[in-house]
C-alpha cells in the first residue's frame, strides 16, 4: 500500500472483522513525490508502482505500521538493467532493487525514529509474512528453518549503489547514510553473507 484512503480501508476492515492483511514497501514509509524533482529531476530510480505520493500519505504507512494496521513490510525488489532505466521517465520500467536497503532503511526511519519496537520490526520483516503466507519460516525454534538475519541495530550504514550485490544498482537511496543493518545472512545453516563493518565473529554447528 501506499495511499492513506487504503490504510483507512484496511484499518476499517480489520476493526469490523474481515480477514484482511496488508504490506508496505521501504520507499513508501520514507521517500514522497517531492523526490521526484530532487536531487535529479524525474530520475528514474524514484519511478516505481504504486507511484509515490505525498507527505501525508507517507507519514499515513508509517502510522499504520506503528498502530499495527500493516502486517508485512516487503522489499518490493524489482532490478532493472541500467540500460532499461537510462531513458526518458515515461519510459523507464517501474520499480528499484529493495532487498539490500530494505533493513538499514526500516531500523533508521521507523525503529531509530521510535515508531516501531525492535520485536515488531521482526514481526513486519520475518514473523508475519511466514504467517501470511503459511510457510515455514520467521522462528527459531528447533527444527525450524535454519535462515537467519543477524541484525546489527547500530551499524553505520552507507548505501552505495555500485556496491550492491544485486547484479542491477537501481536506487533511489544512493550515499544515503543510516542506522542500523545486517551483520550476517544464514541460509539453510549455511553463512551466506558476513558484513565486514559490523566485525561479527561467527561459528557454525548445524545438526541434521
Amino acid at each position: 500500500m501506499s495511499a492513506r484512503q487504503s490504510m483507512r480501508a484496511v484499518r476499517k476492515g480489520k476493526e469490523a472483522g474481515i480477514r484482511v492483511t496488508c504490506e508496505v514497501a521501504p520507499h513508501h514509509f520514507t521517500l514522497t513525490d517531492e523526490a521526484l524533482a530532487s536531487p535529479i529531476p524525474y530520475d528514474t530510480n524514484t519511478k516505481m508502482n504504486p507511484p509515490l505520493r505525498e507527505g501525508a500519505d507517507r507519514d499515513a504507512m508509517i502510522a499504520g505500521i506503528a498502530d499495527g494496521t500493516v502486517d508485512v513490510i516487503a522489499t518490493d525488489h524489482a532490478p532493472h538493467h541500467y540500460d532499461e532505466k537510462r531513458v526518458e521517465f515515461d519510459r523507464a520500467p517501474f520499480g528499484i532493487v529493495g532487498l539490500e536497503t530494505a533493513v538499514p532503511l526500516t531500523f533508521d526511519r521507523l525503529h531509530h525514529a521510535g515508531h516501531i519496537t525492535l520485536g515488531r520490526m521482526i514481526e513486519l520483516l520475518s514473523t508475519n509474512p511466514a504467517r501470511v503466507l503459511r510457510v515455514p519460516g520467521g522462528t527459531l525454534s528447533p527444527g525450524a528453518a535454519a535462515d537467519i538475519t543477524i541484525l546489527a541495530p547500530d551499524l553505520k550504514v552507507t548505501i552505495a549503489a555500485k556496491a550492491l550485490r544485486s547484479k542491477s544498482k537501481n536506487t533511489p537511496f544512493d550515499g544515503w547514510e543510516l542506522r542500523g543493518g545486517v551483520a550476517a545472512t544464514i541460509v539453510g545453516g549455511r553463512l551466506v553473507y558476513s558484513n565486514p563493518a559490523a566485525g561479527l565473529t561467527i561459528g557454525l554447528e548445524v545438526s541434521s
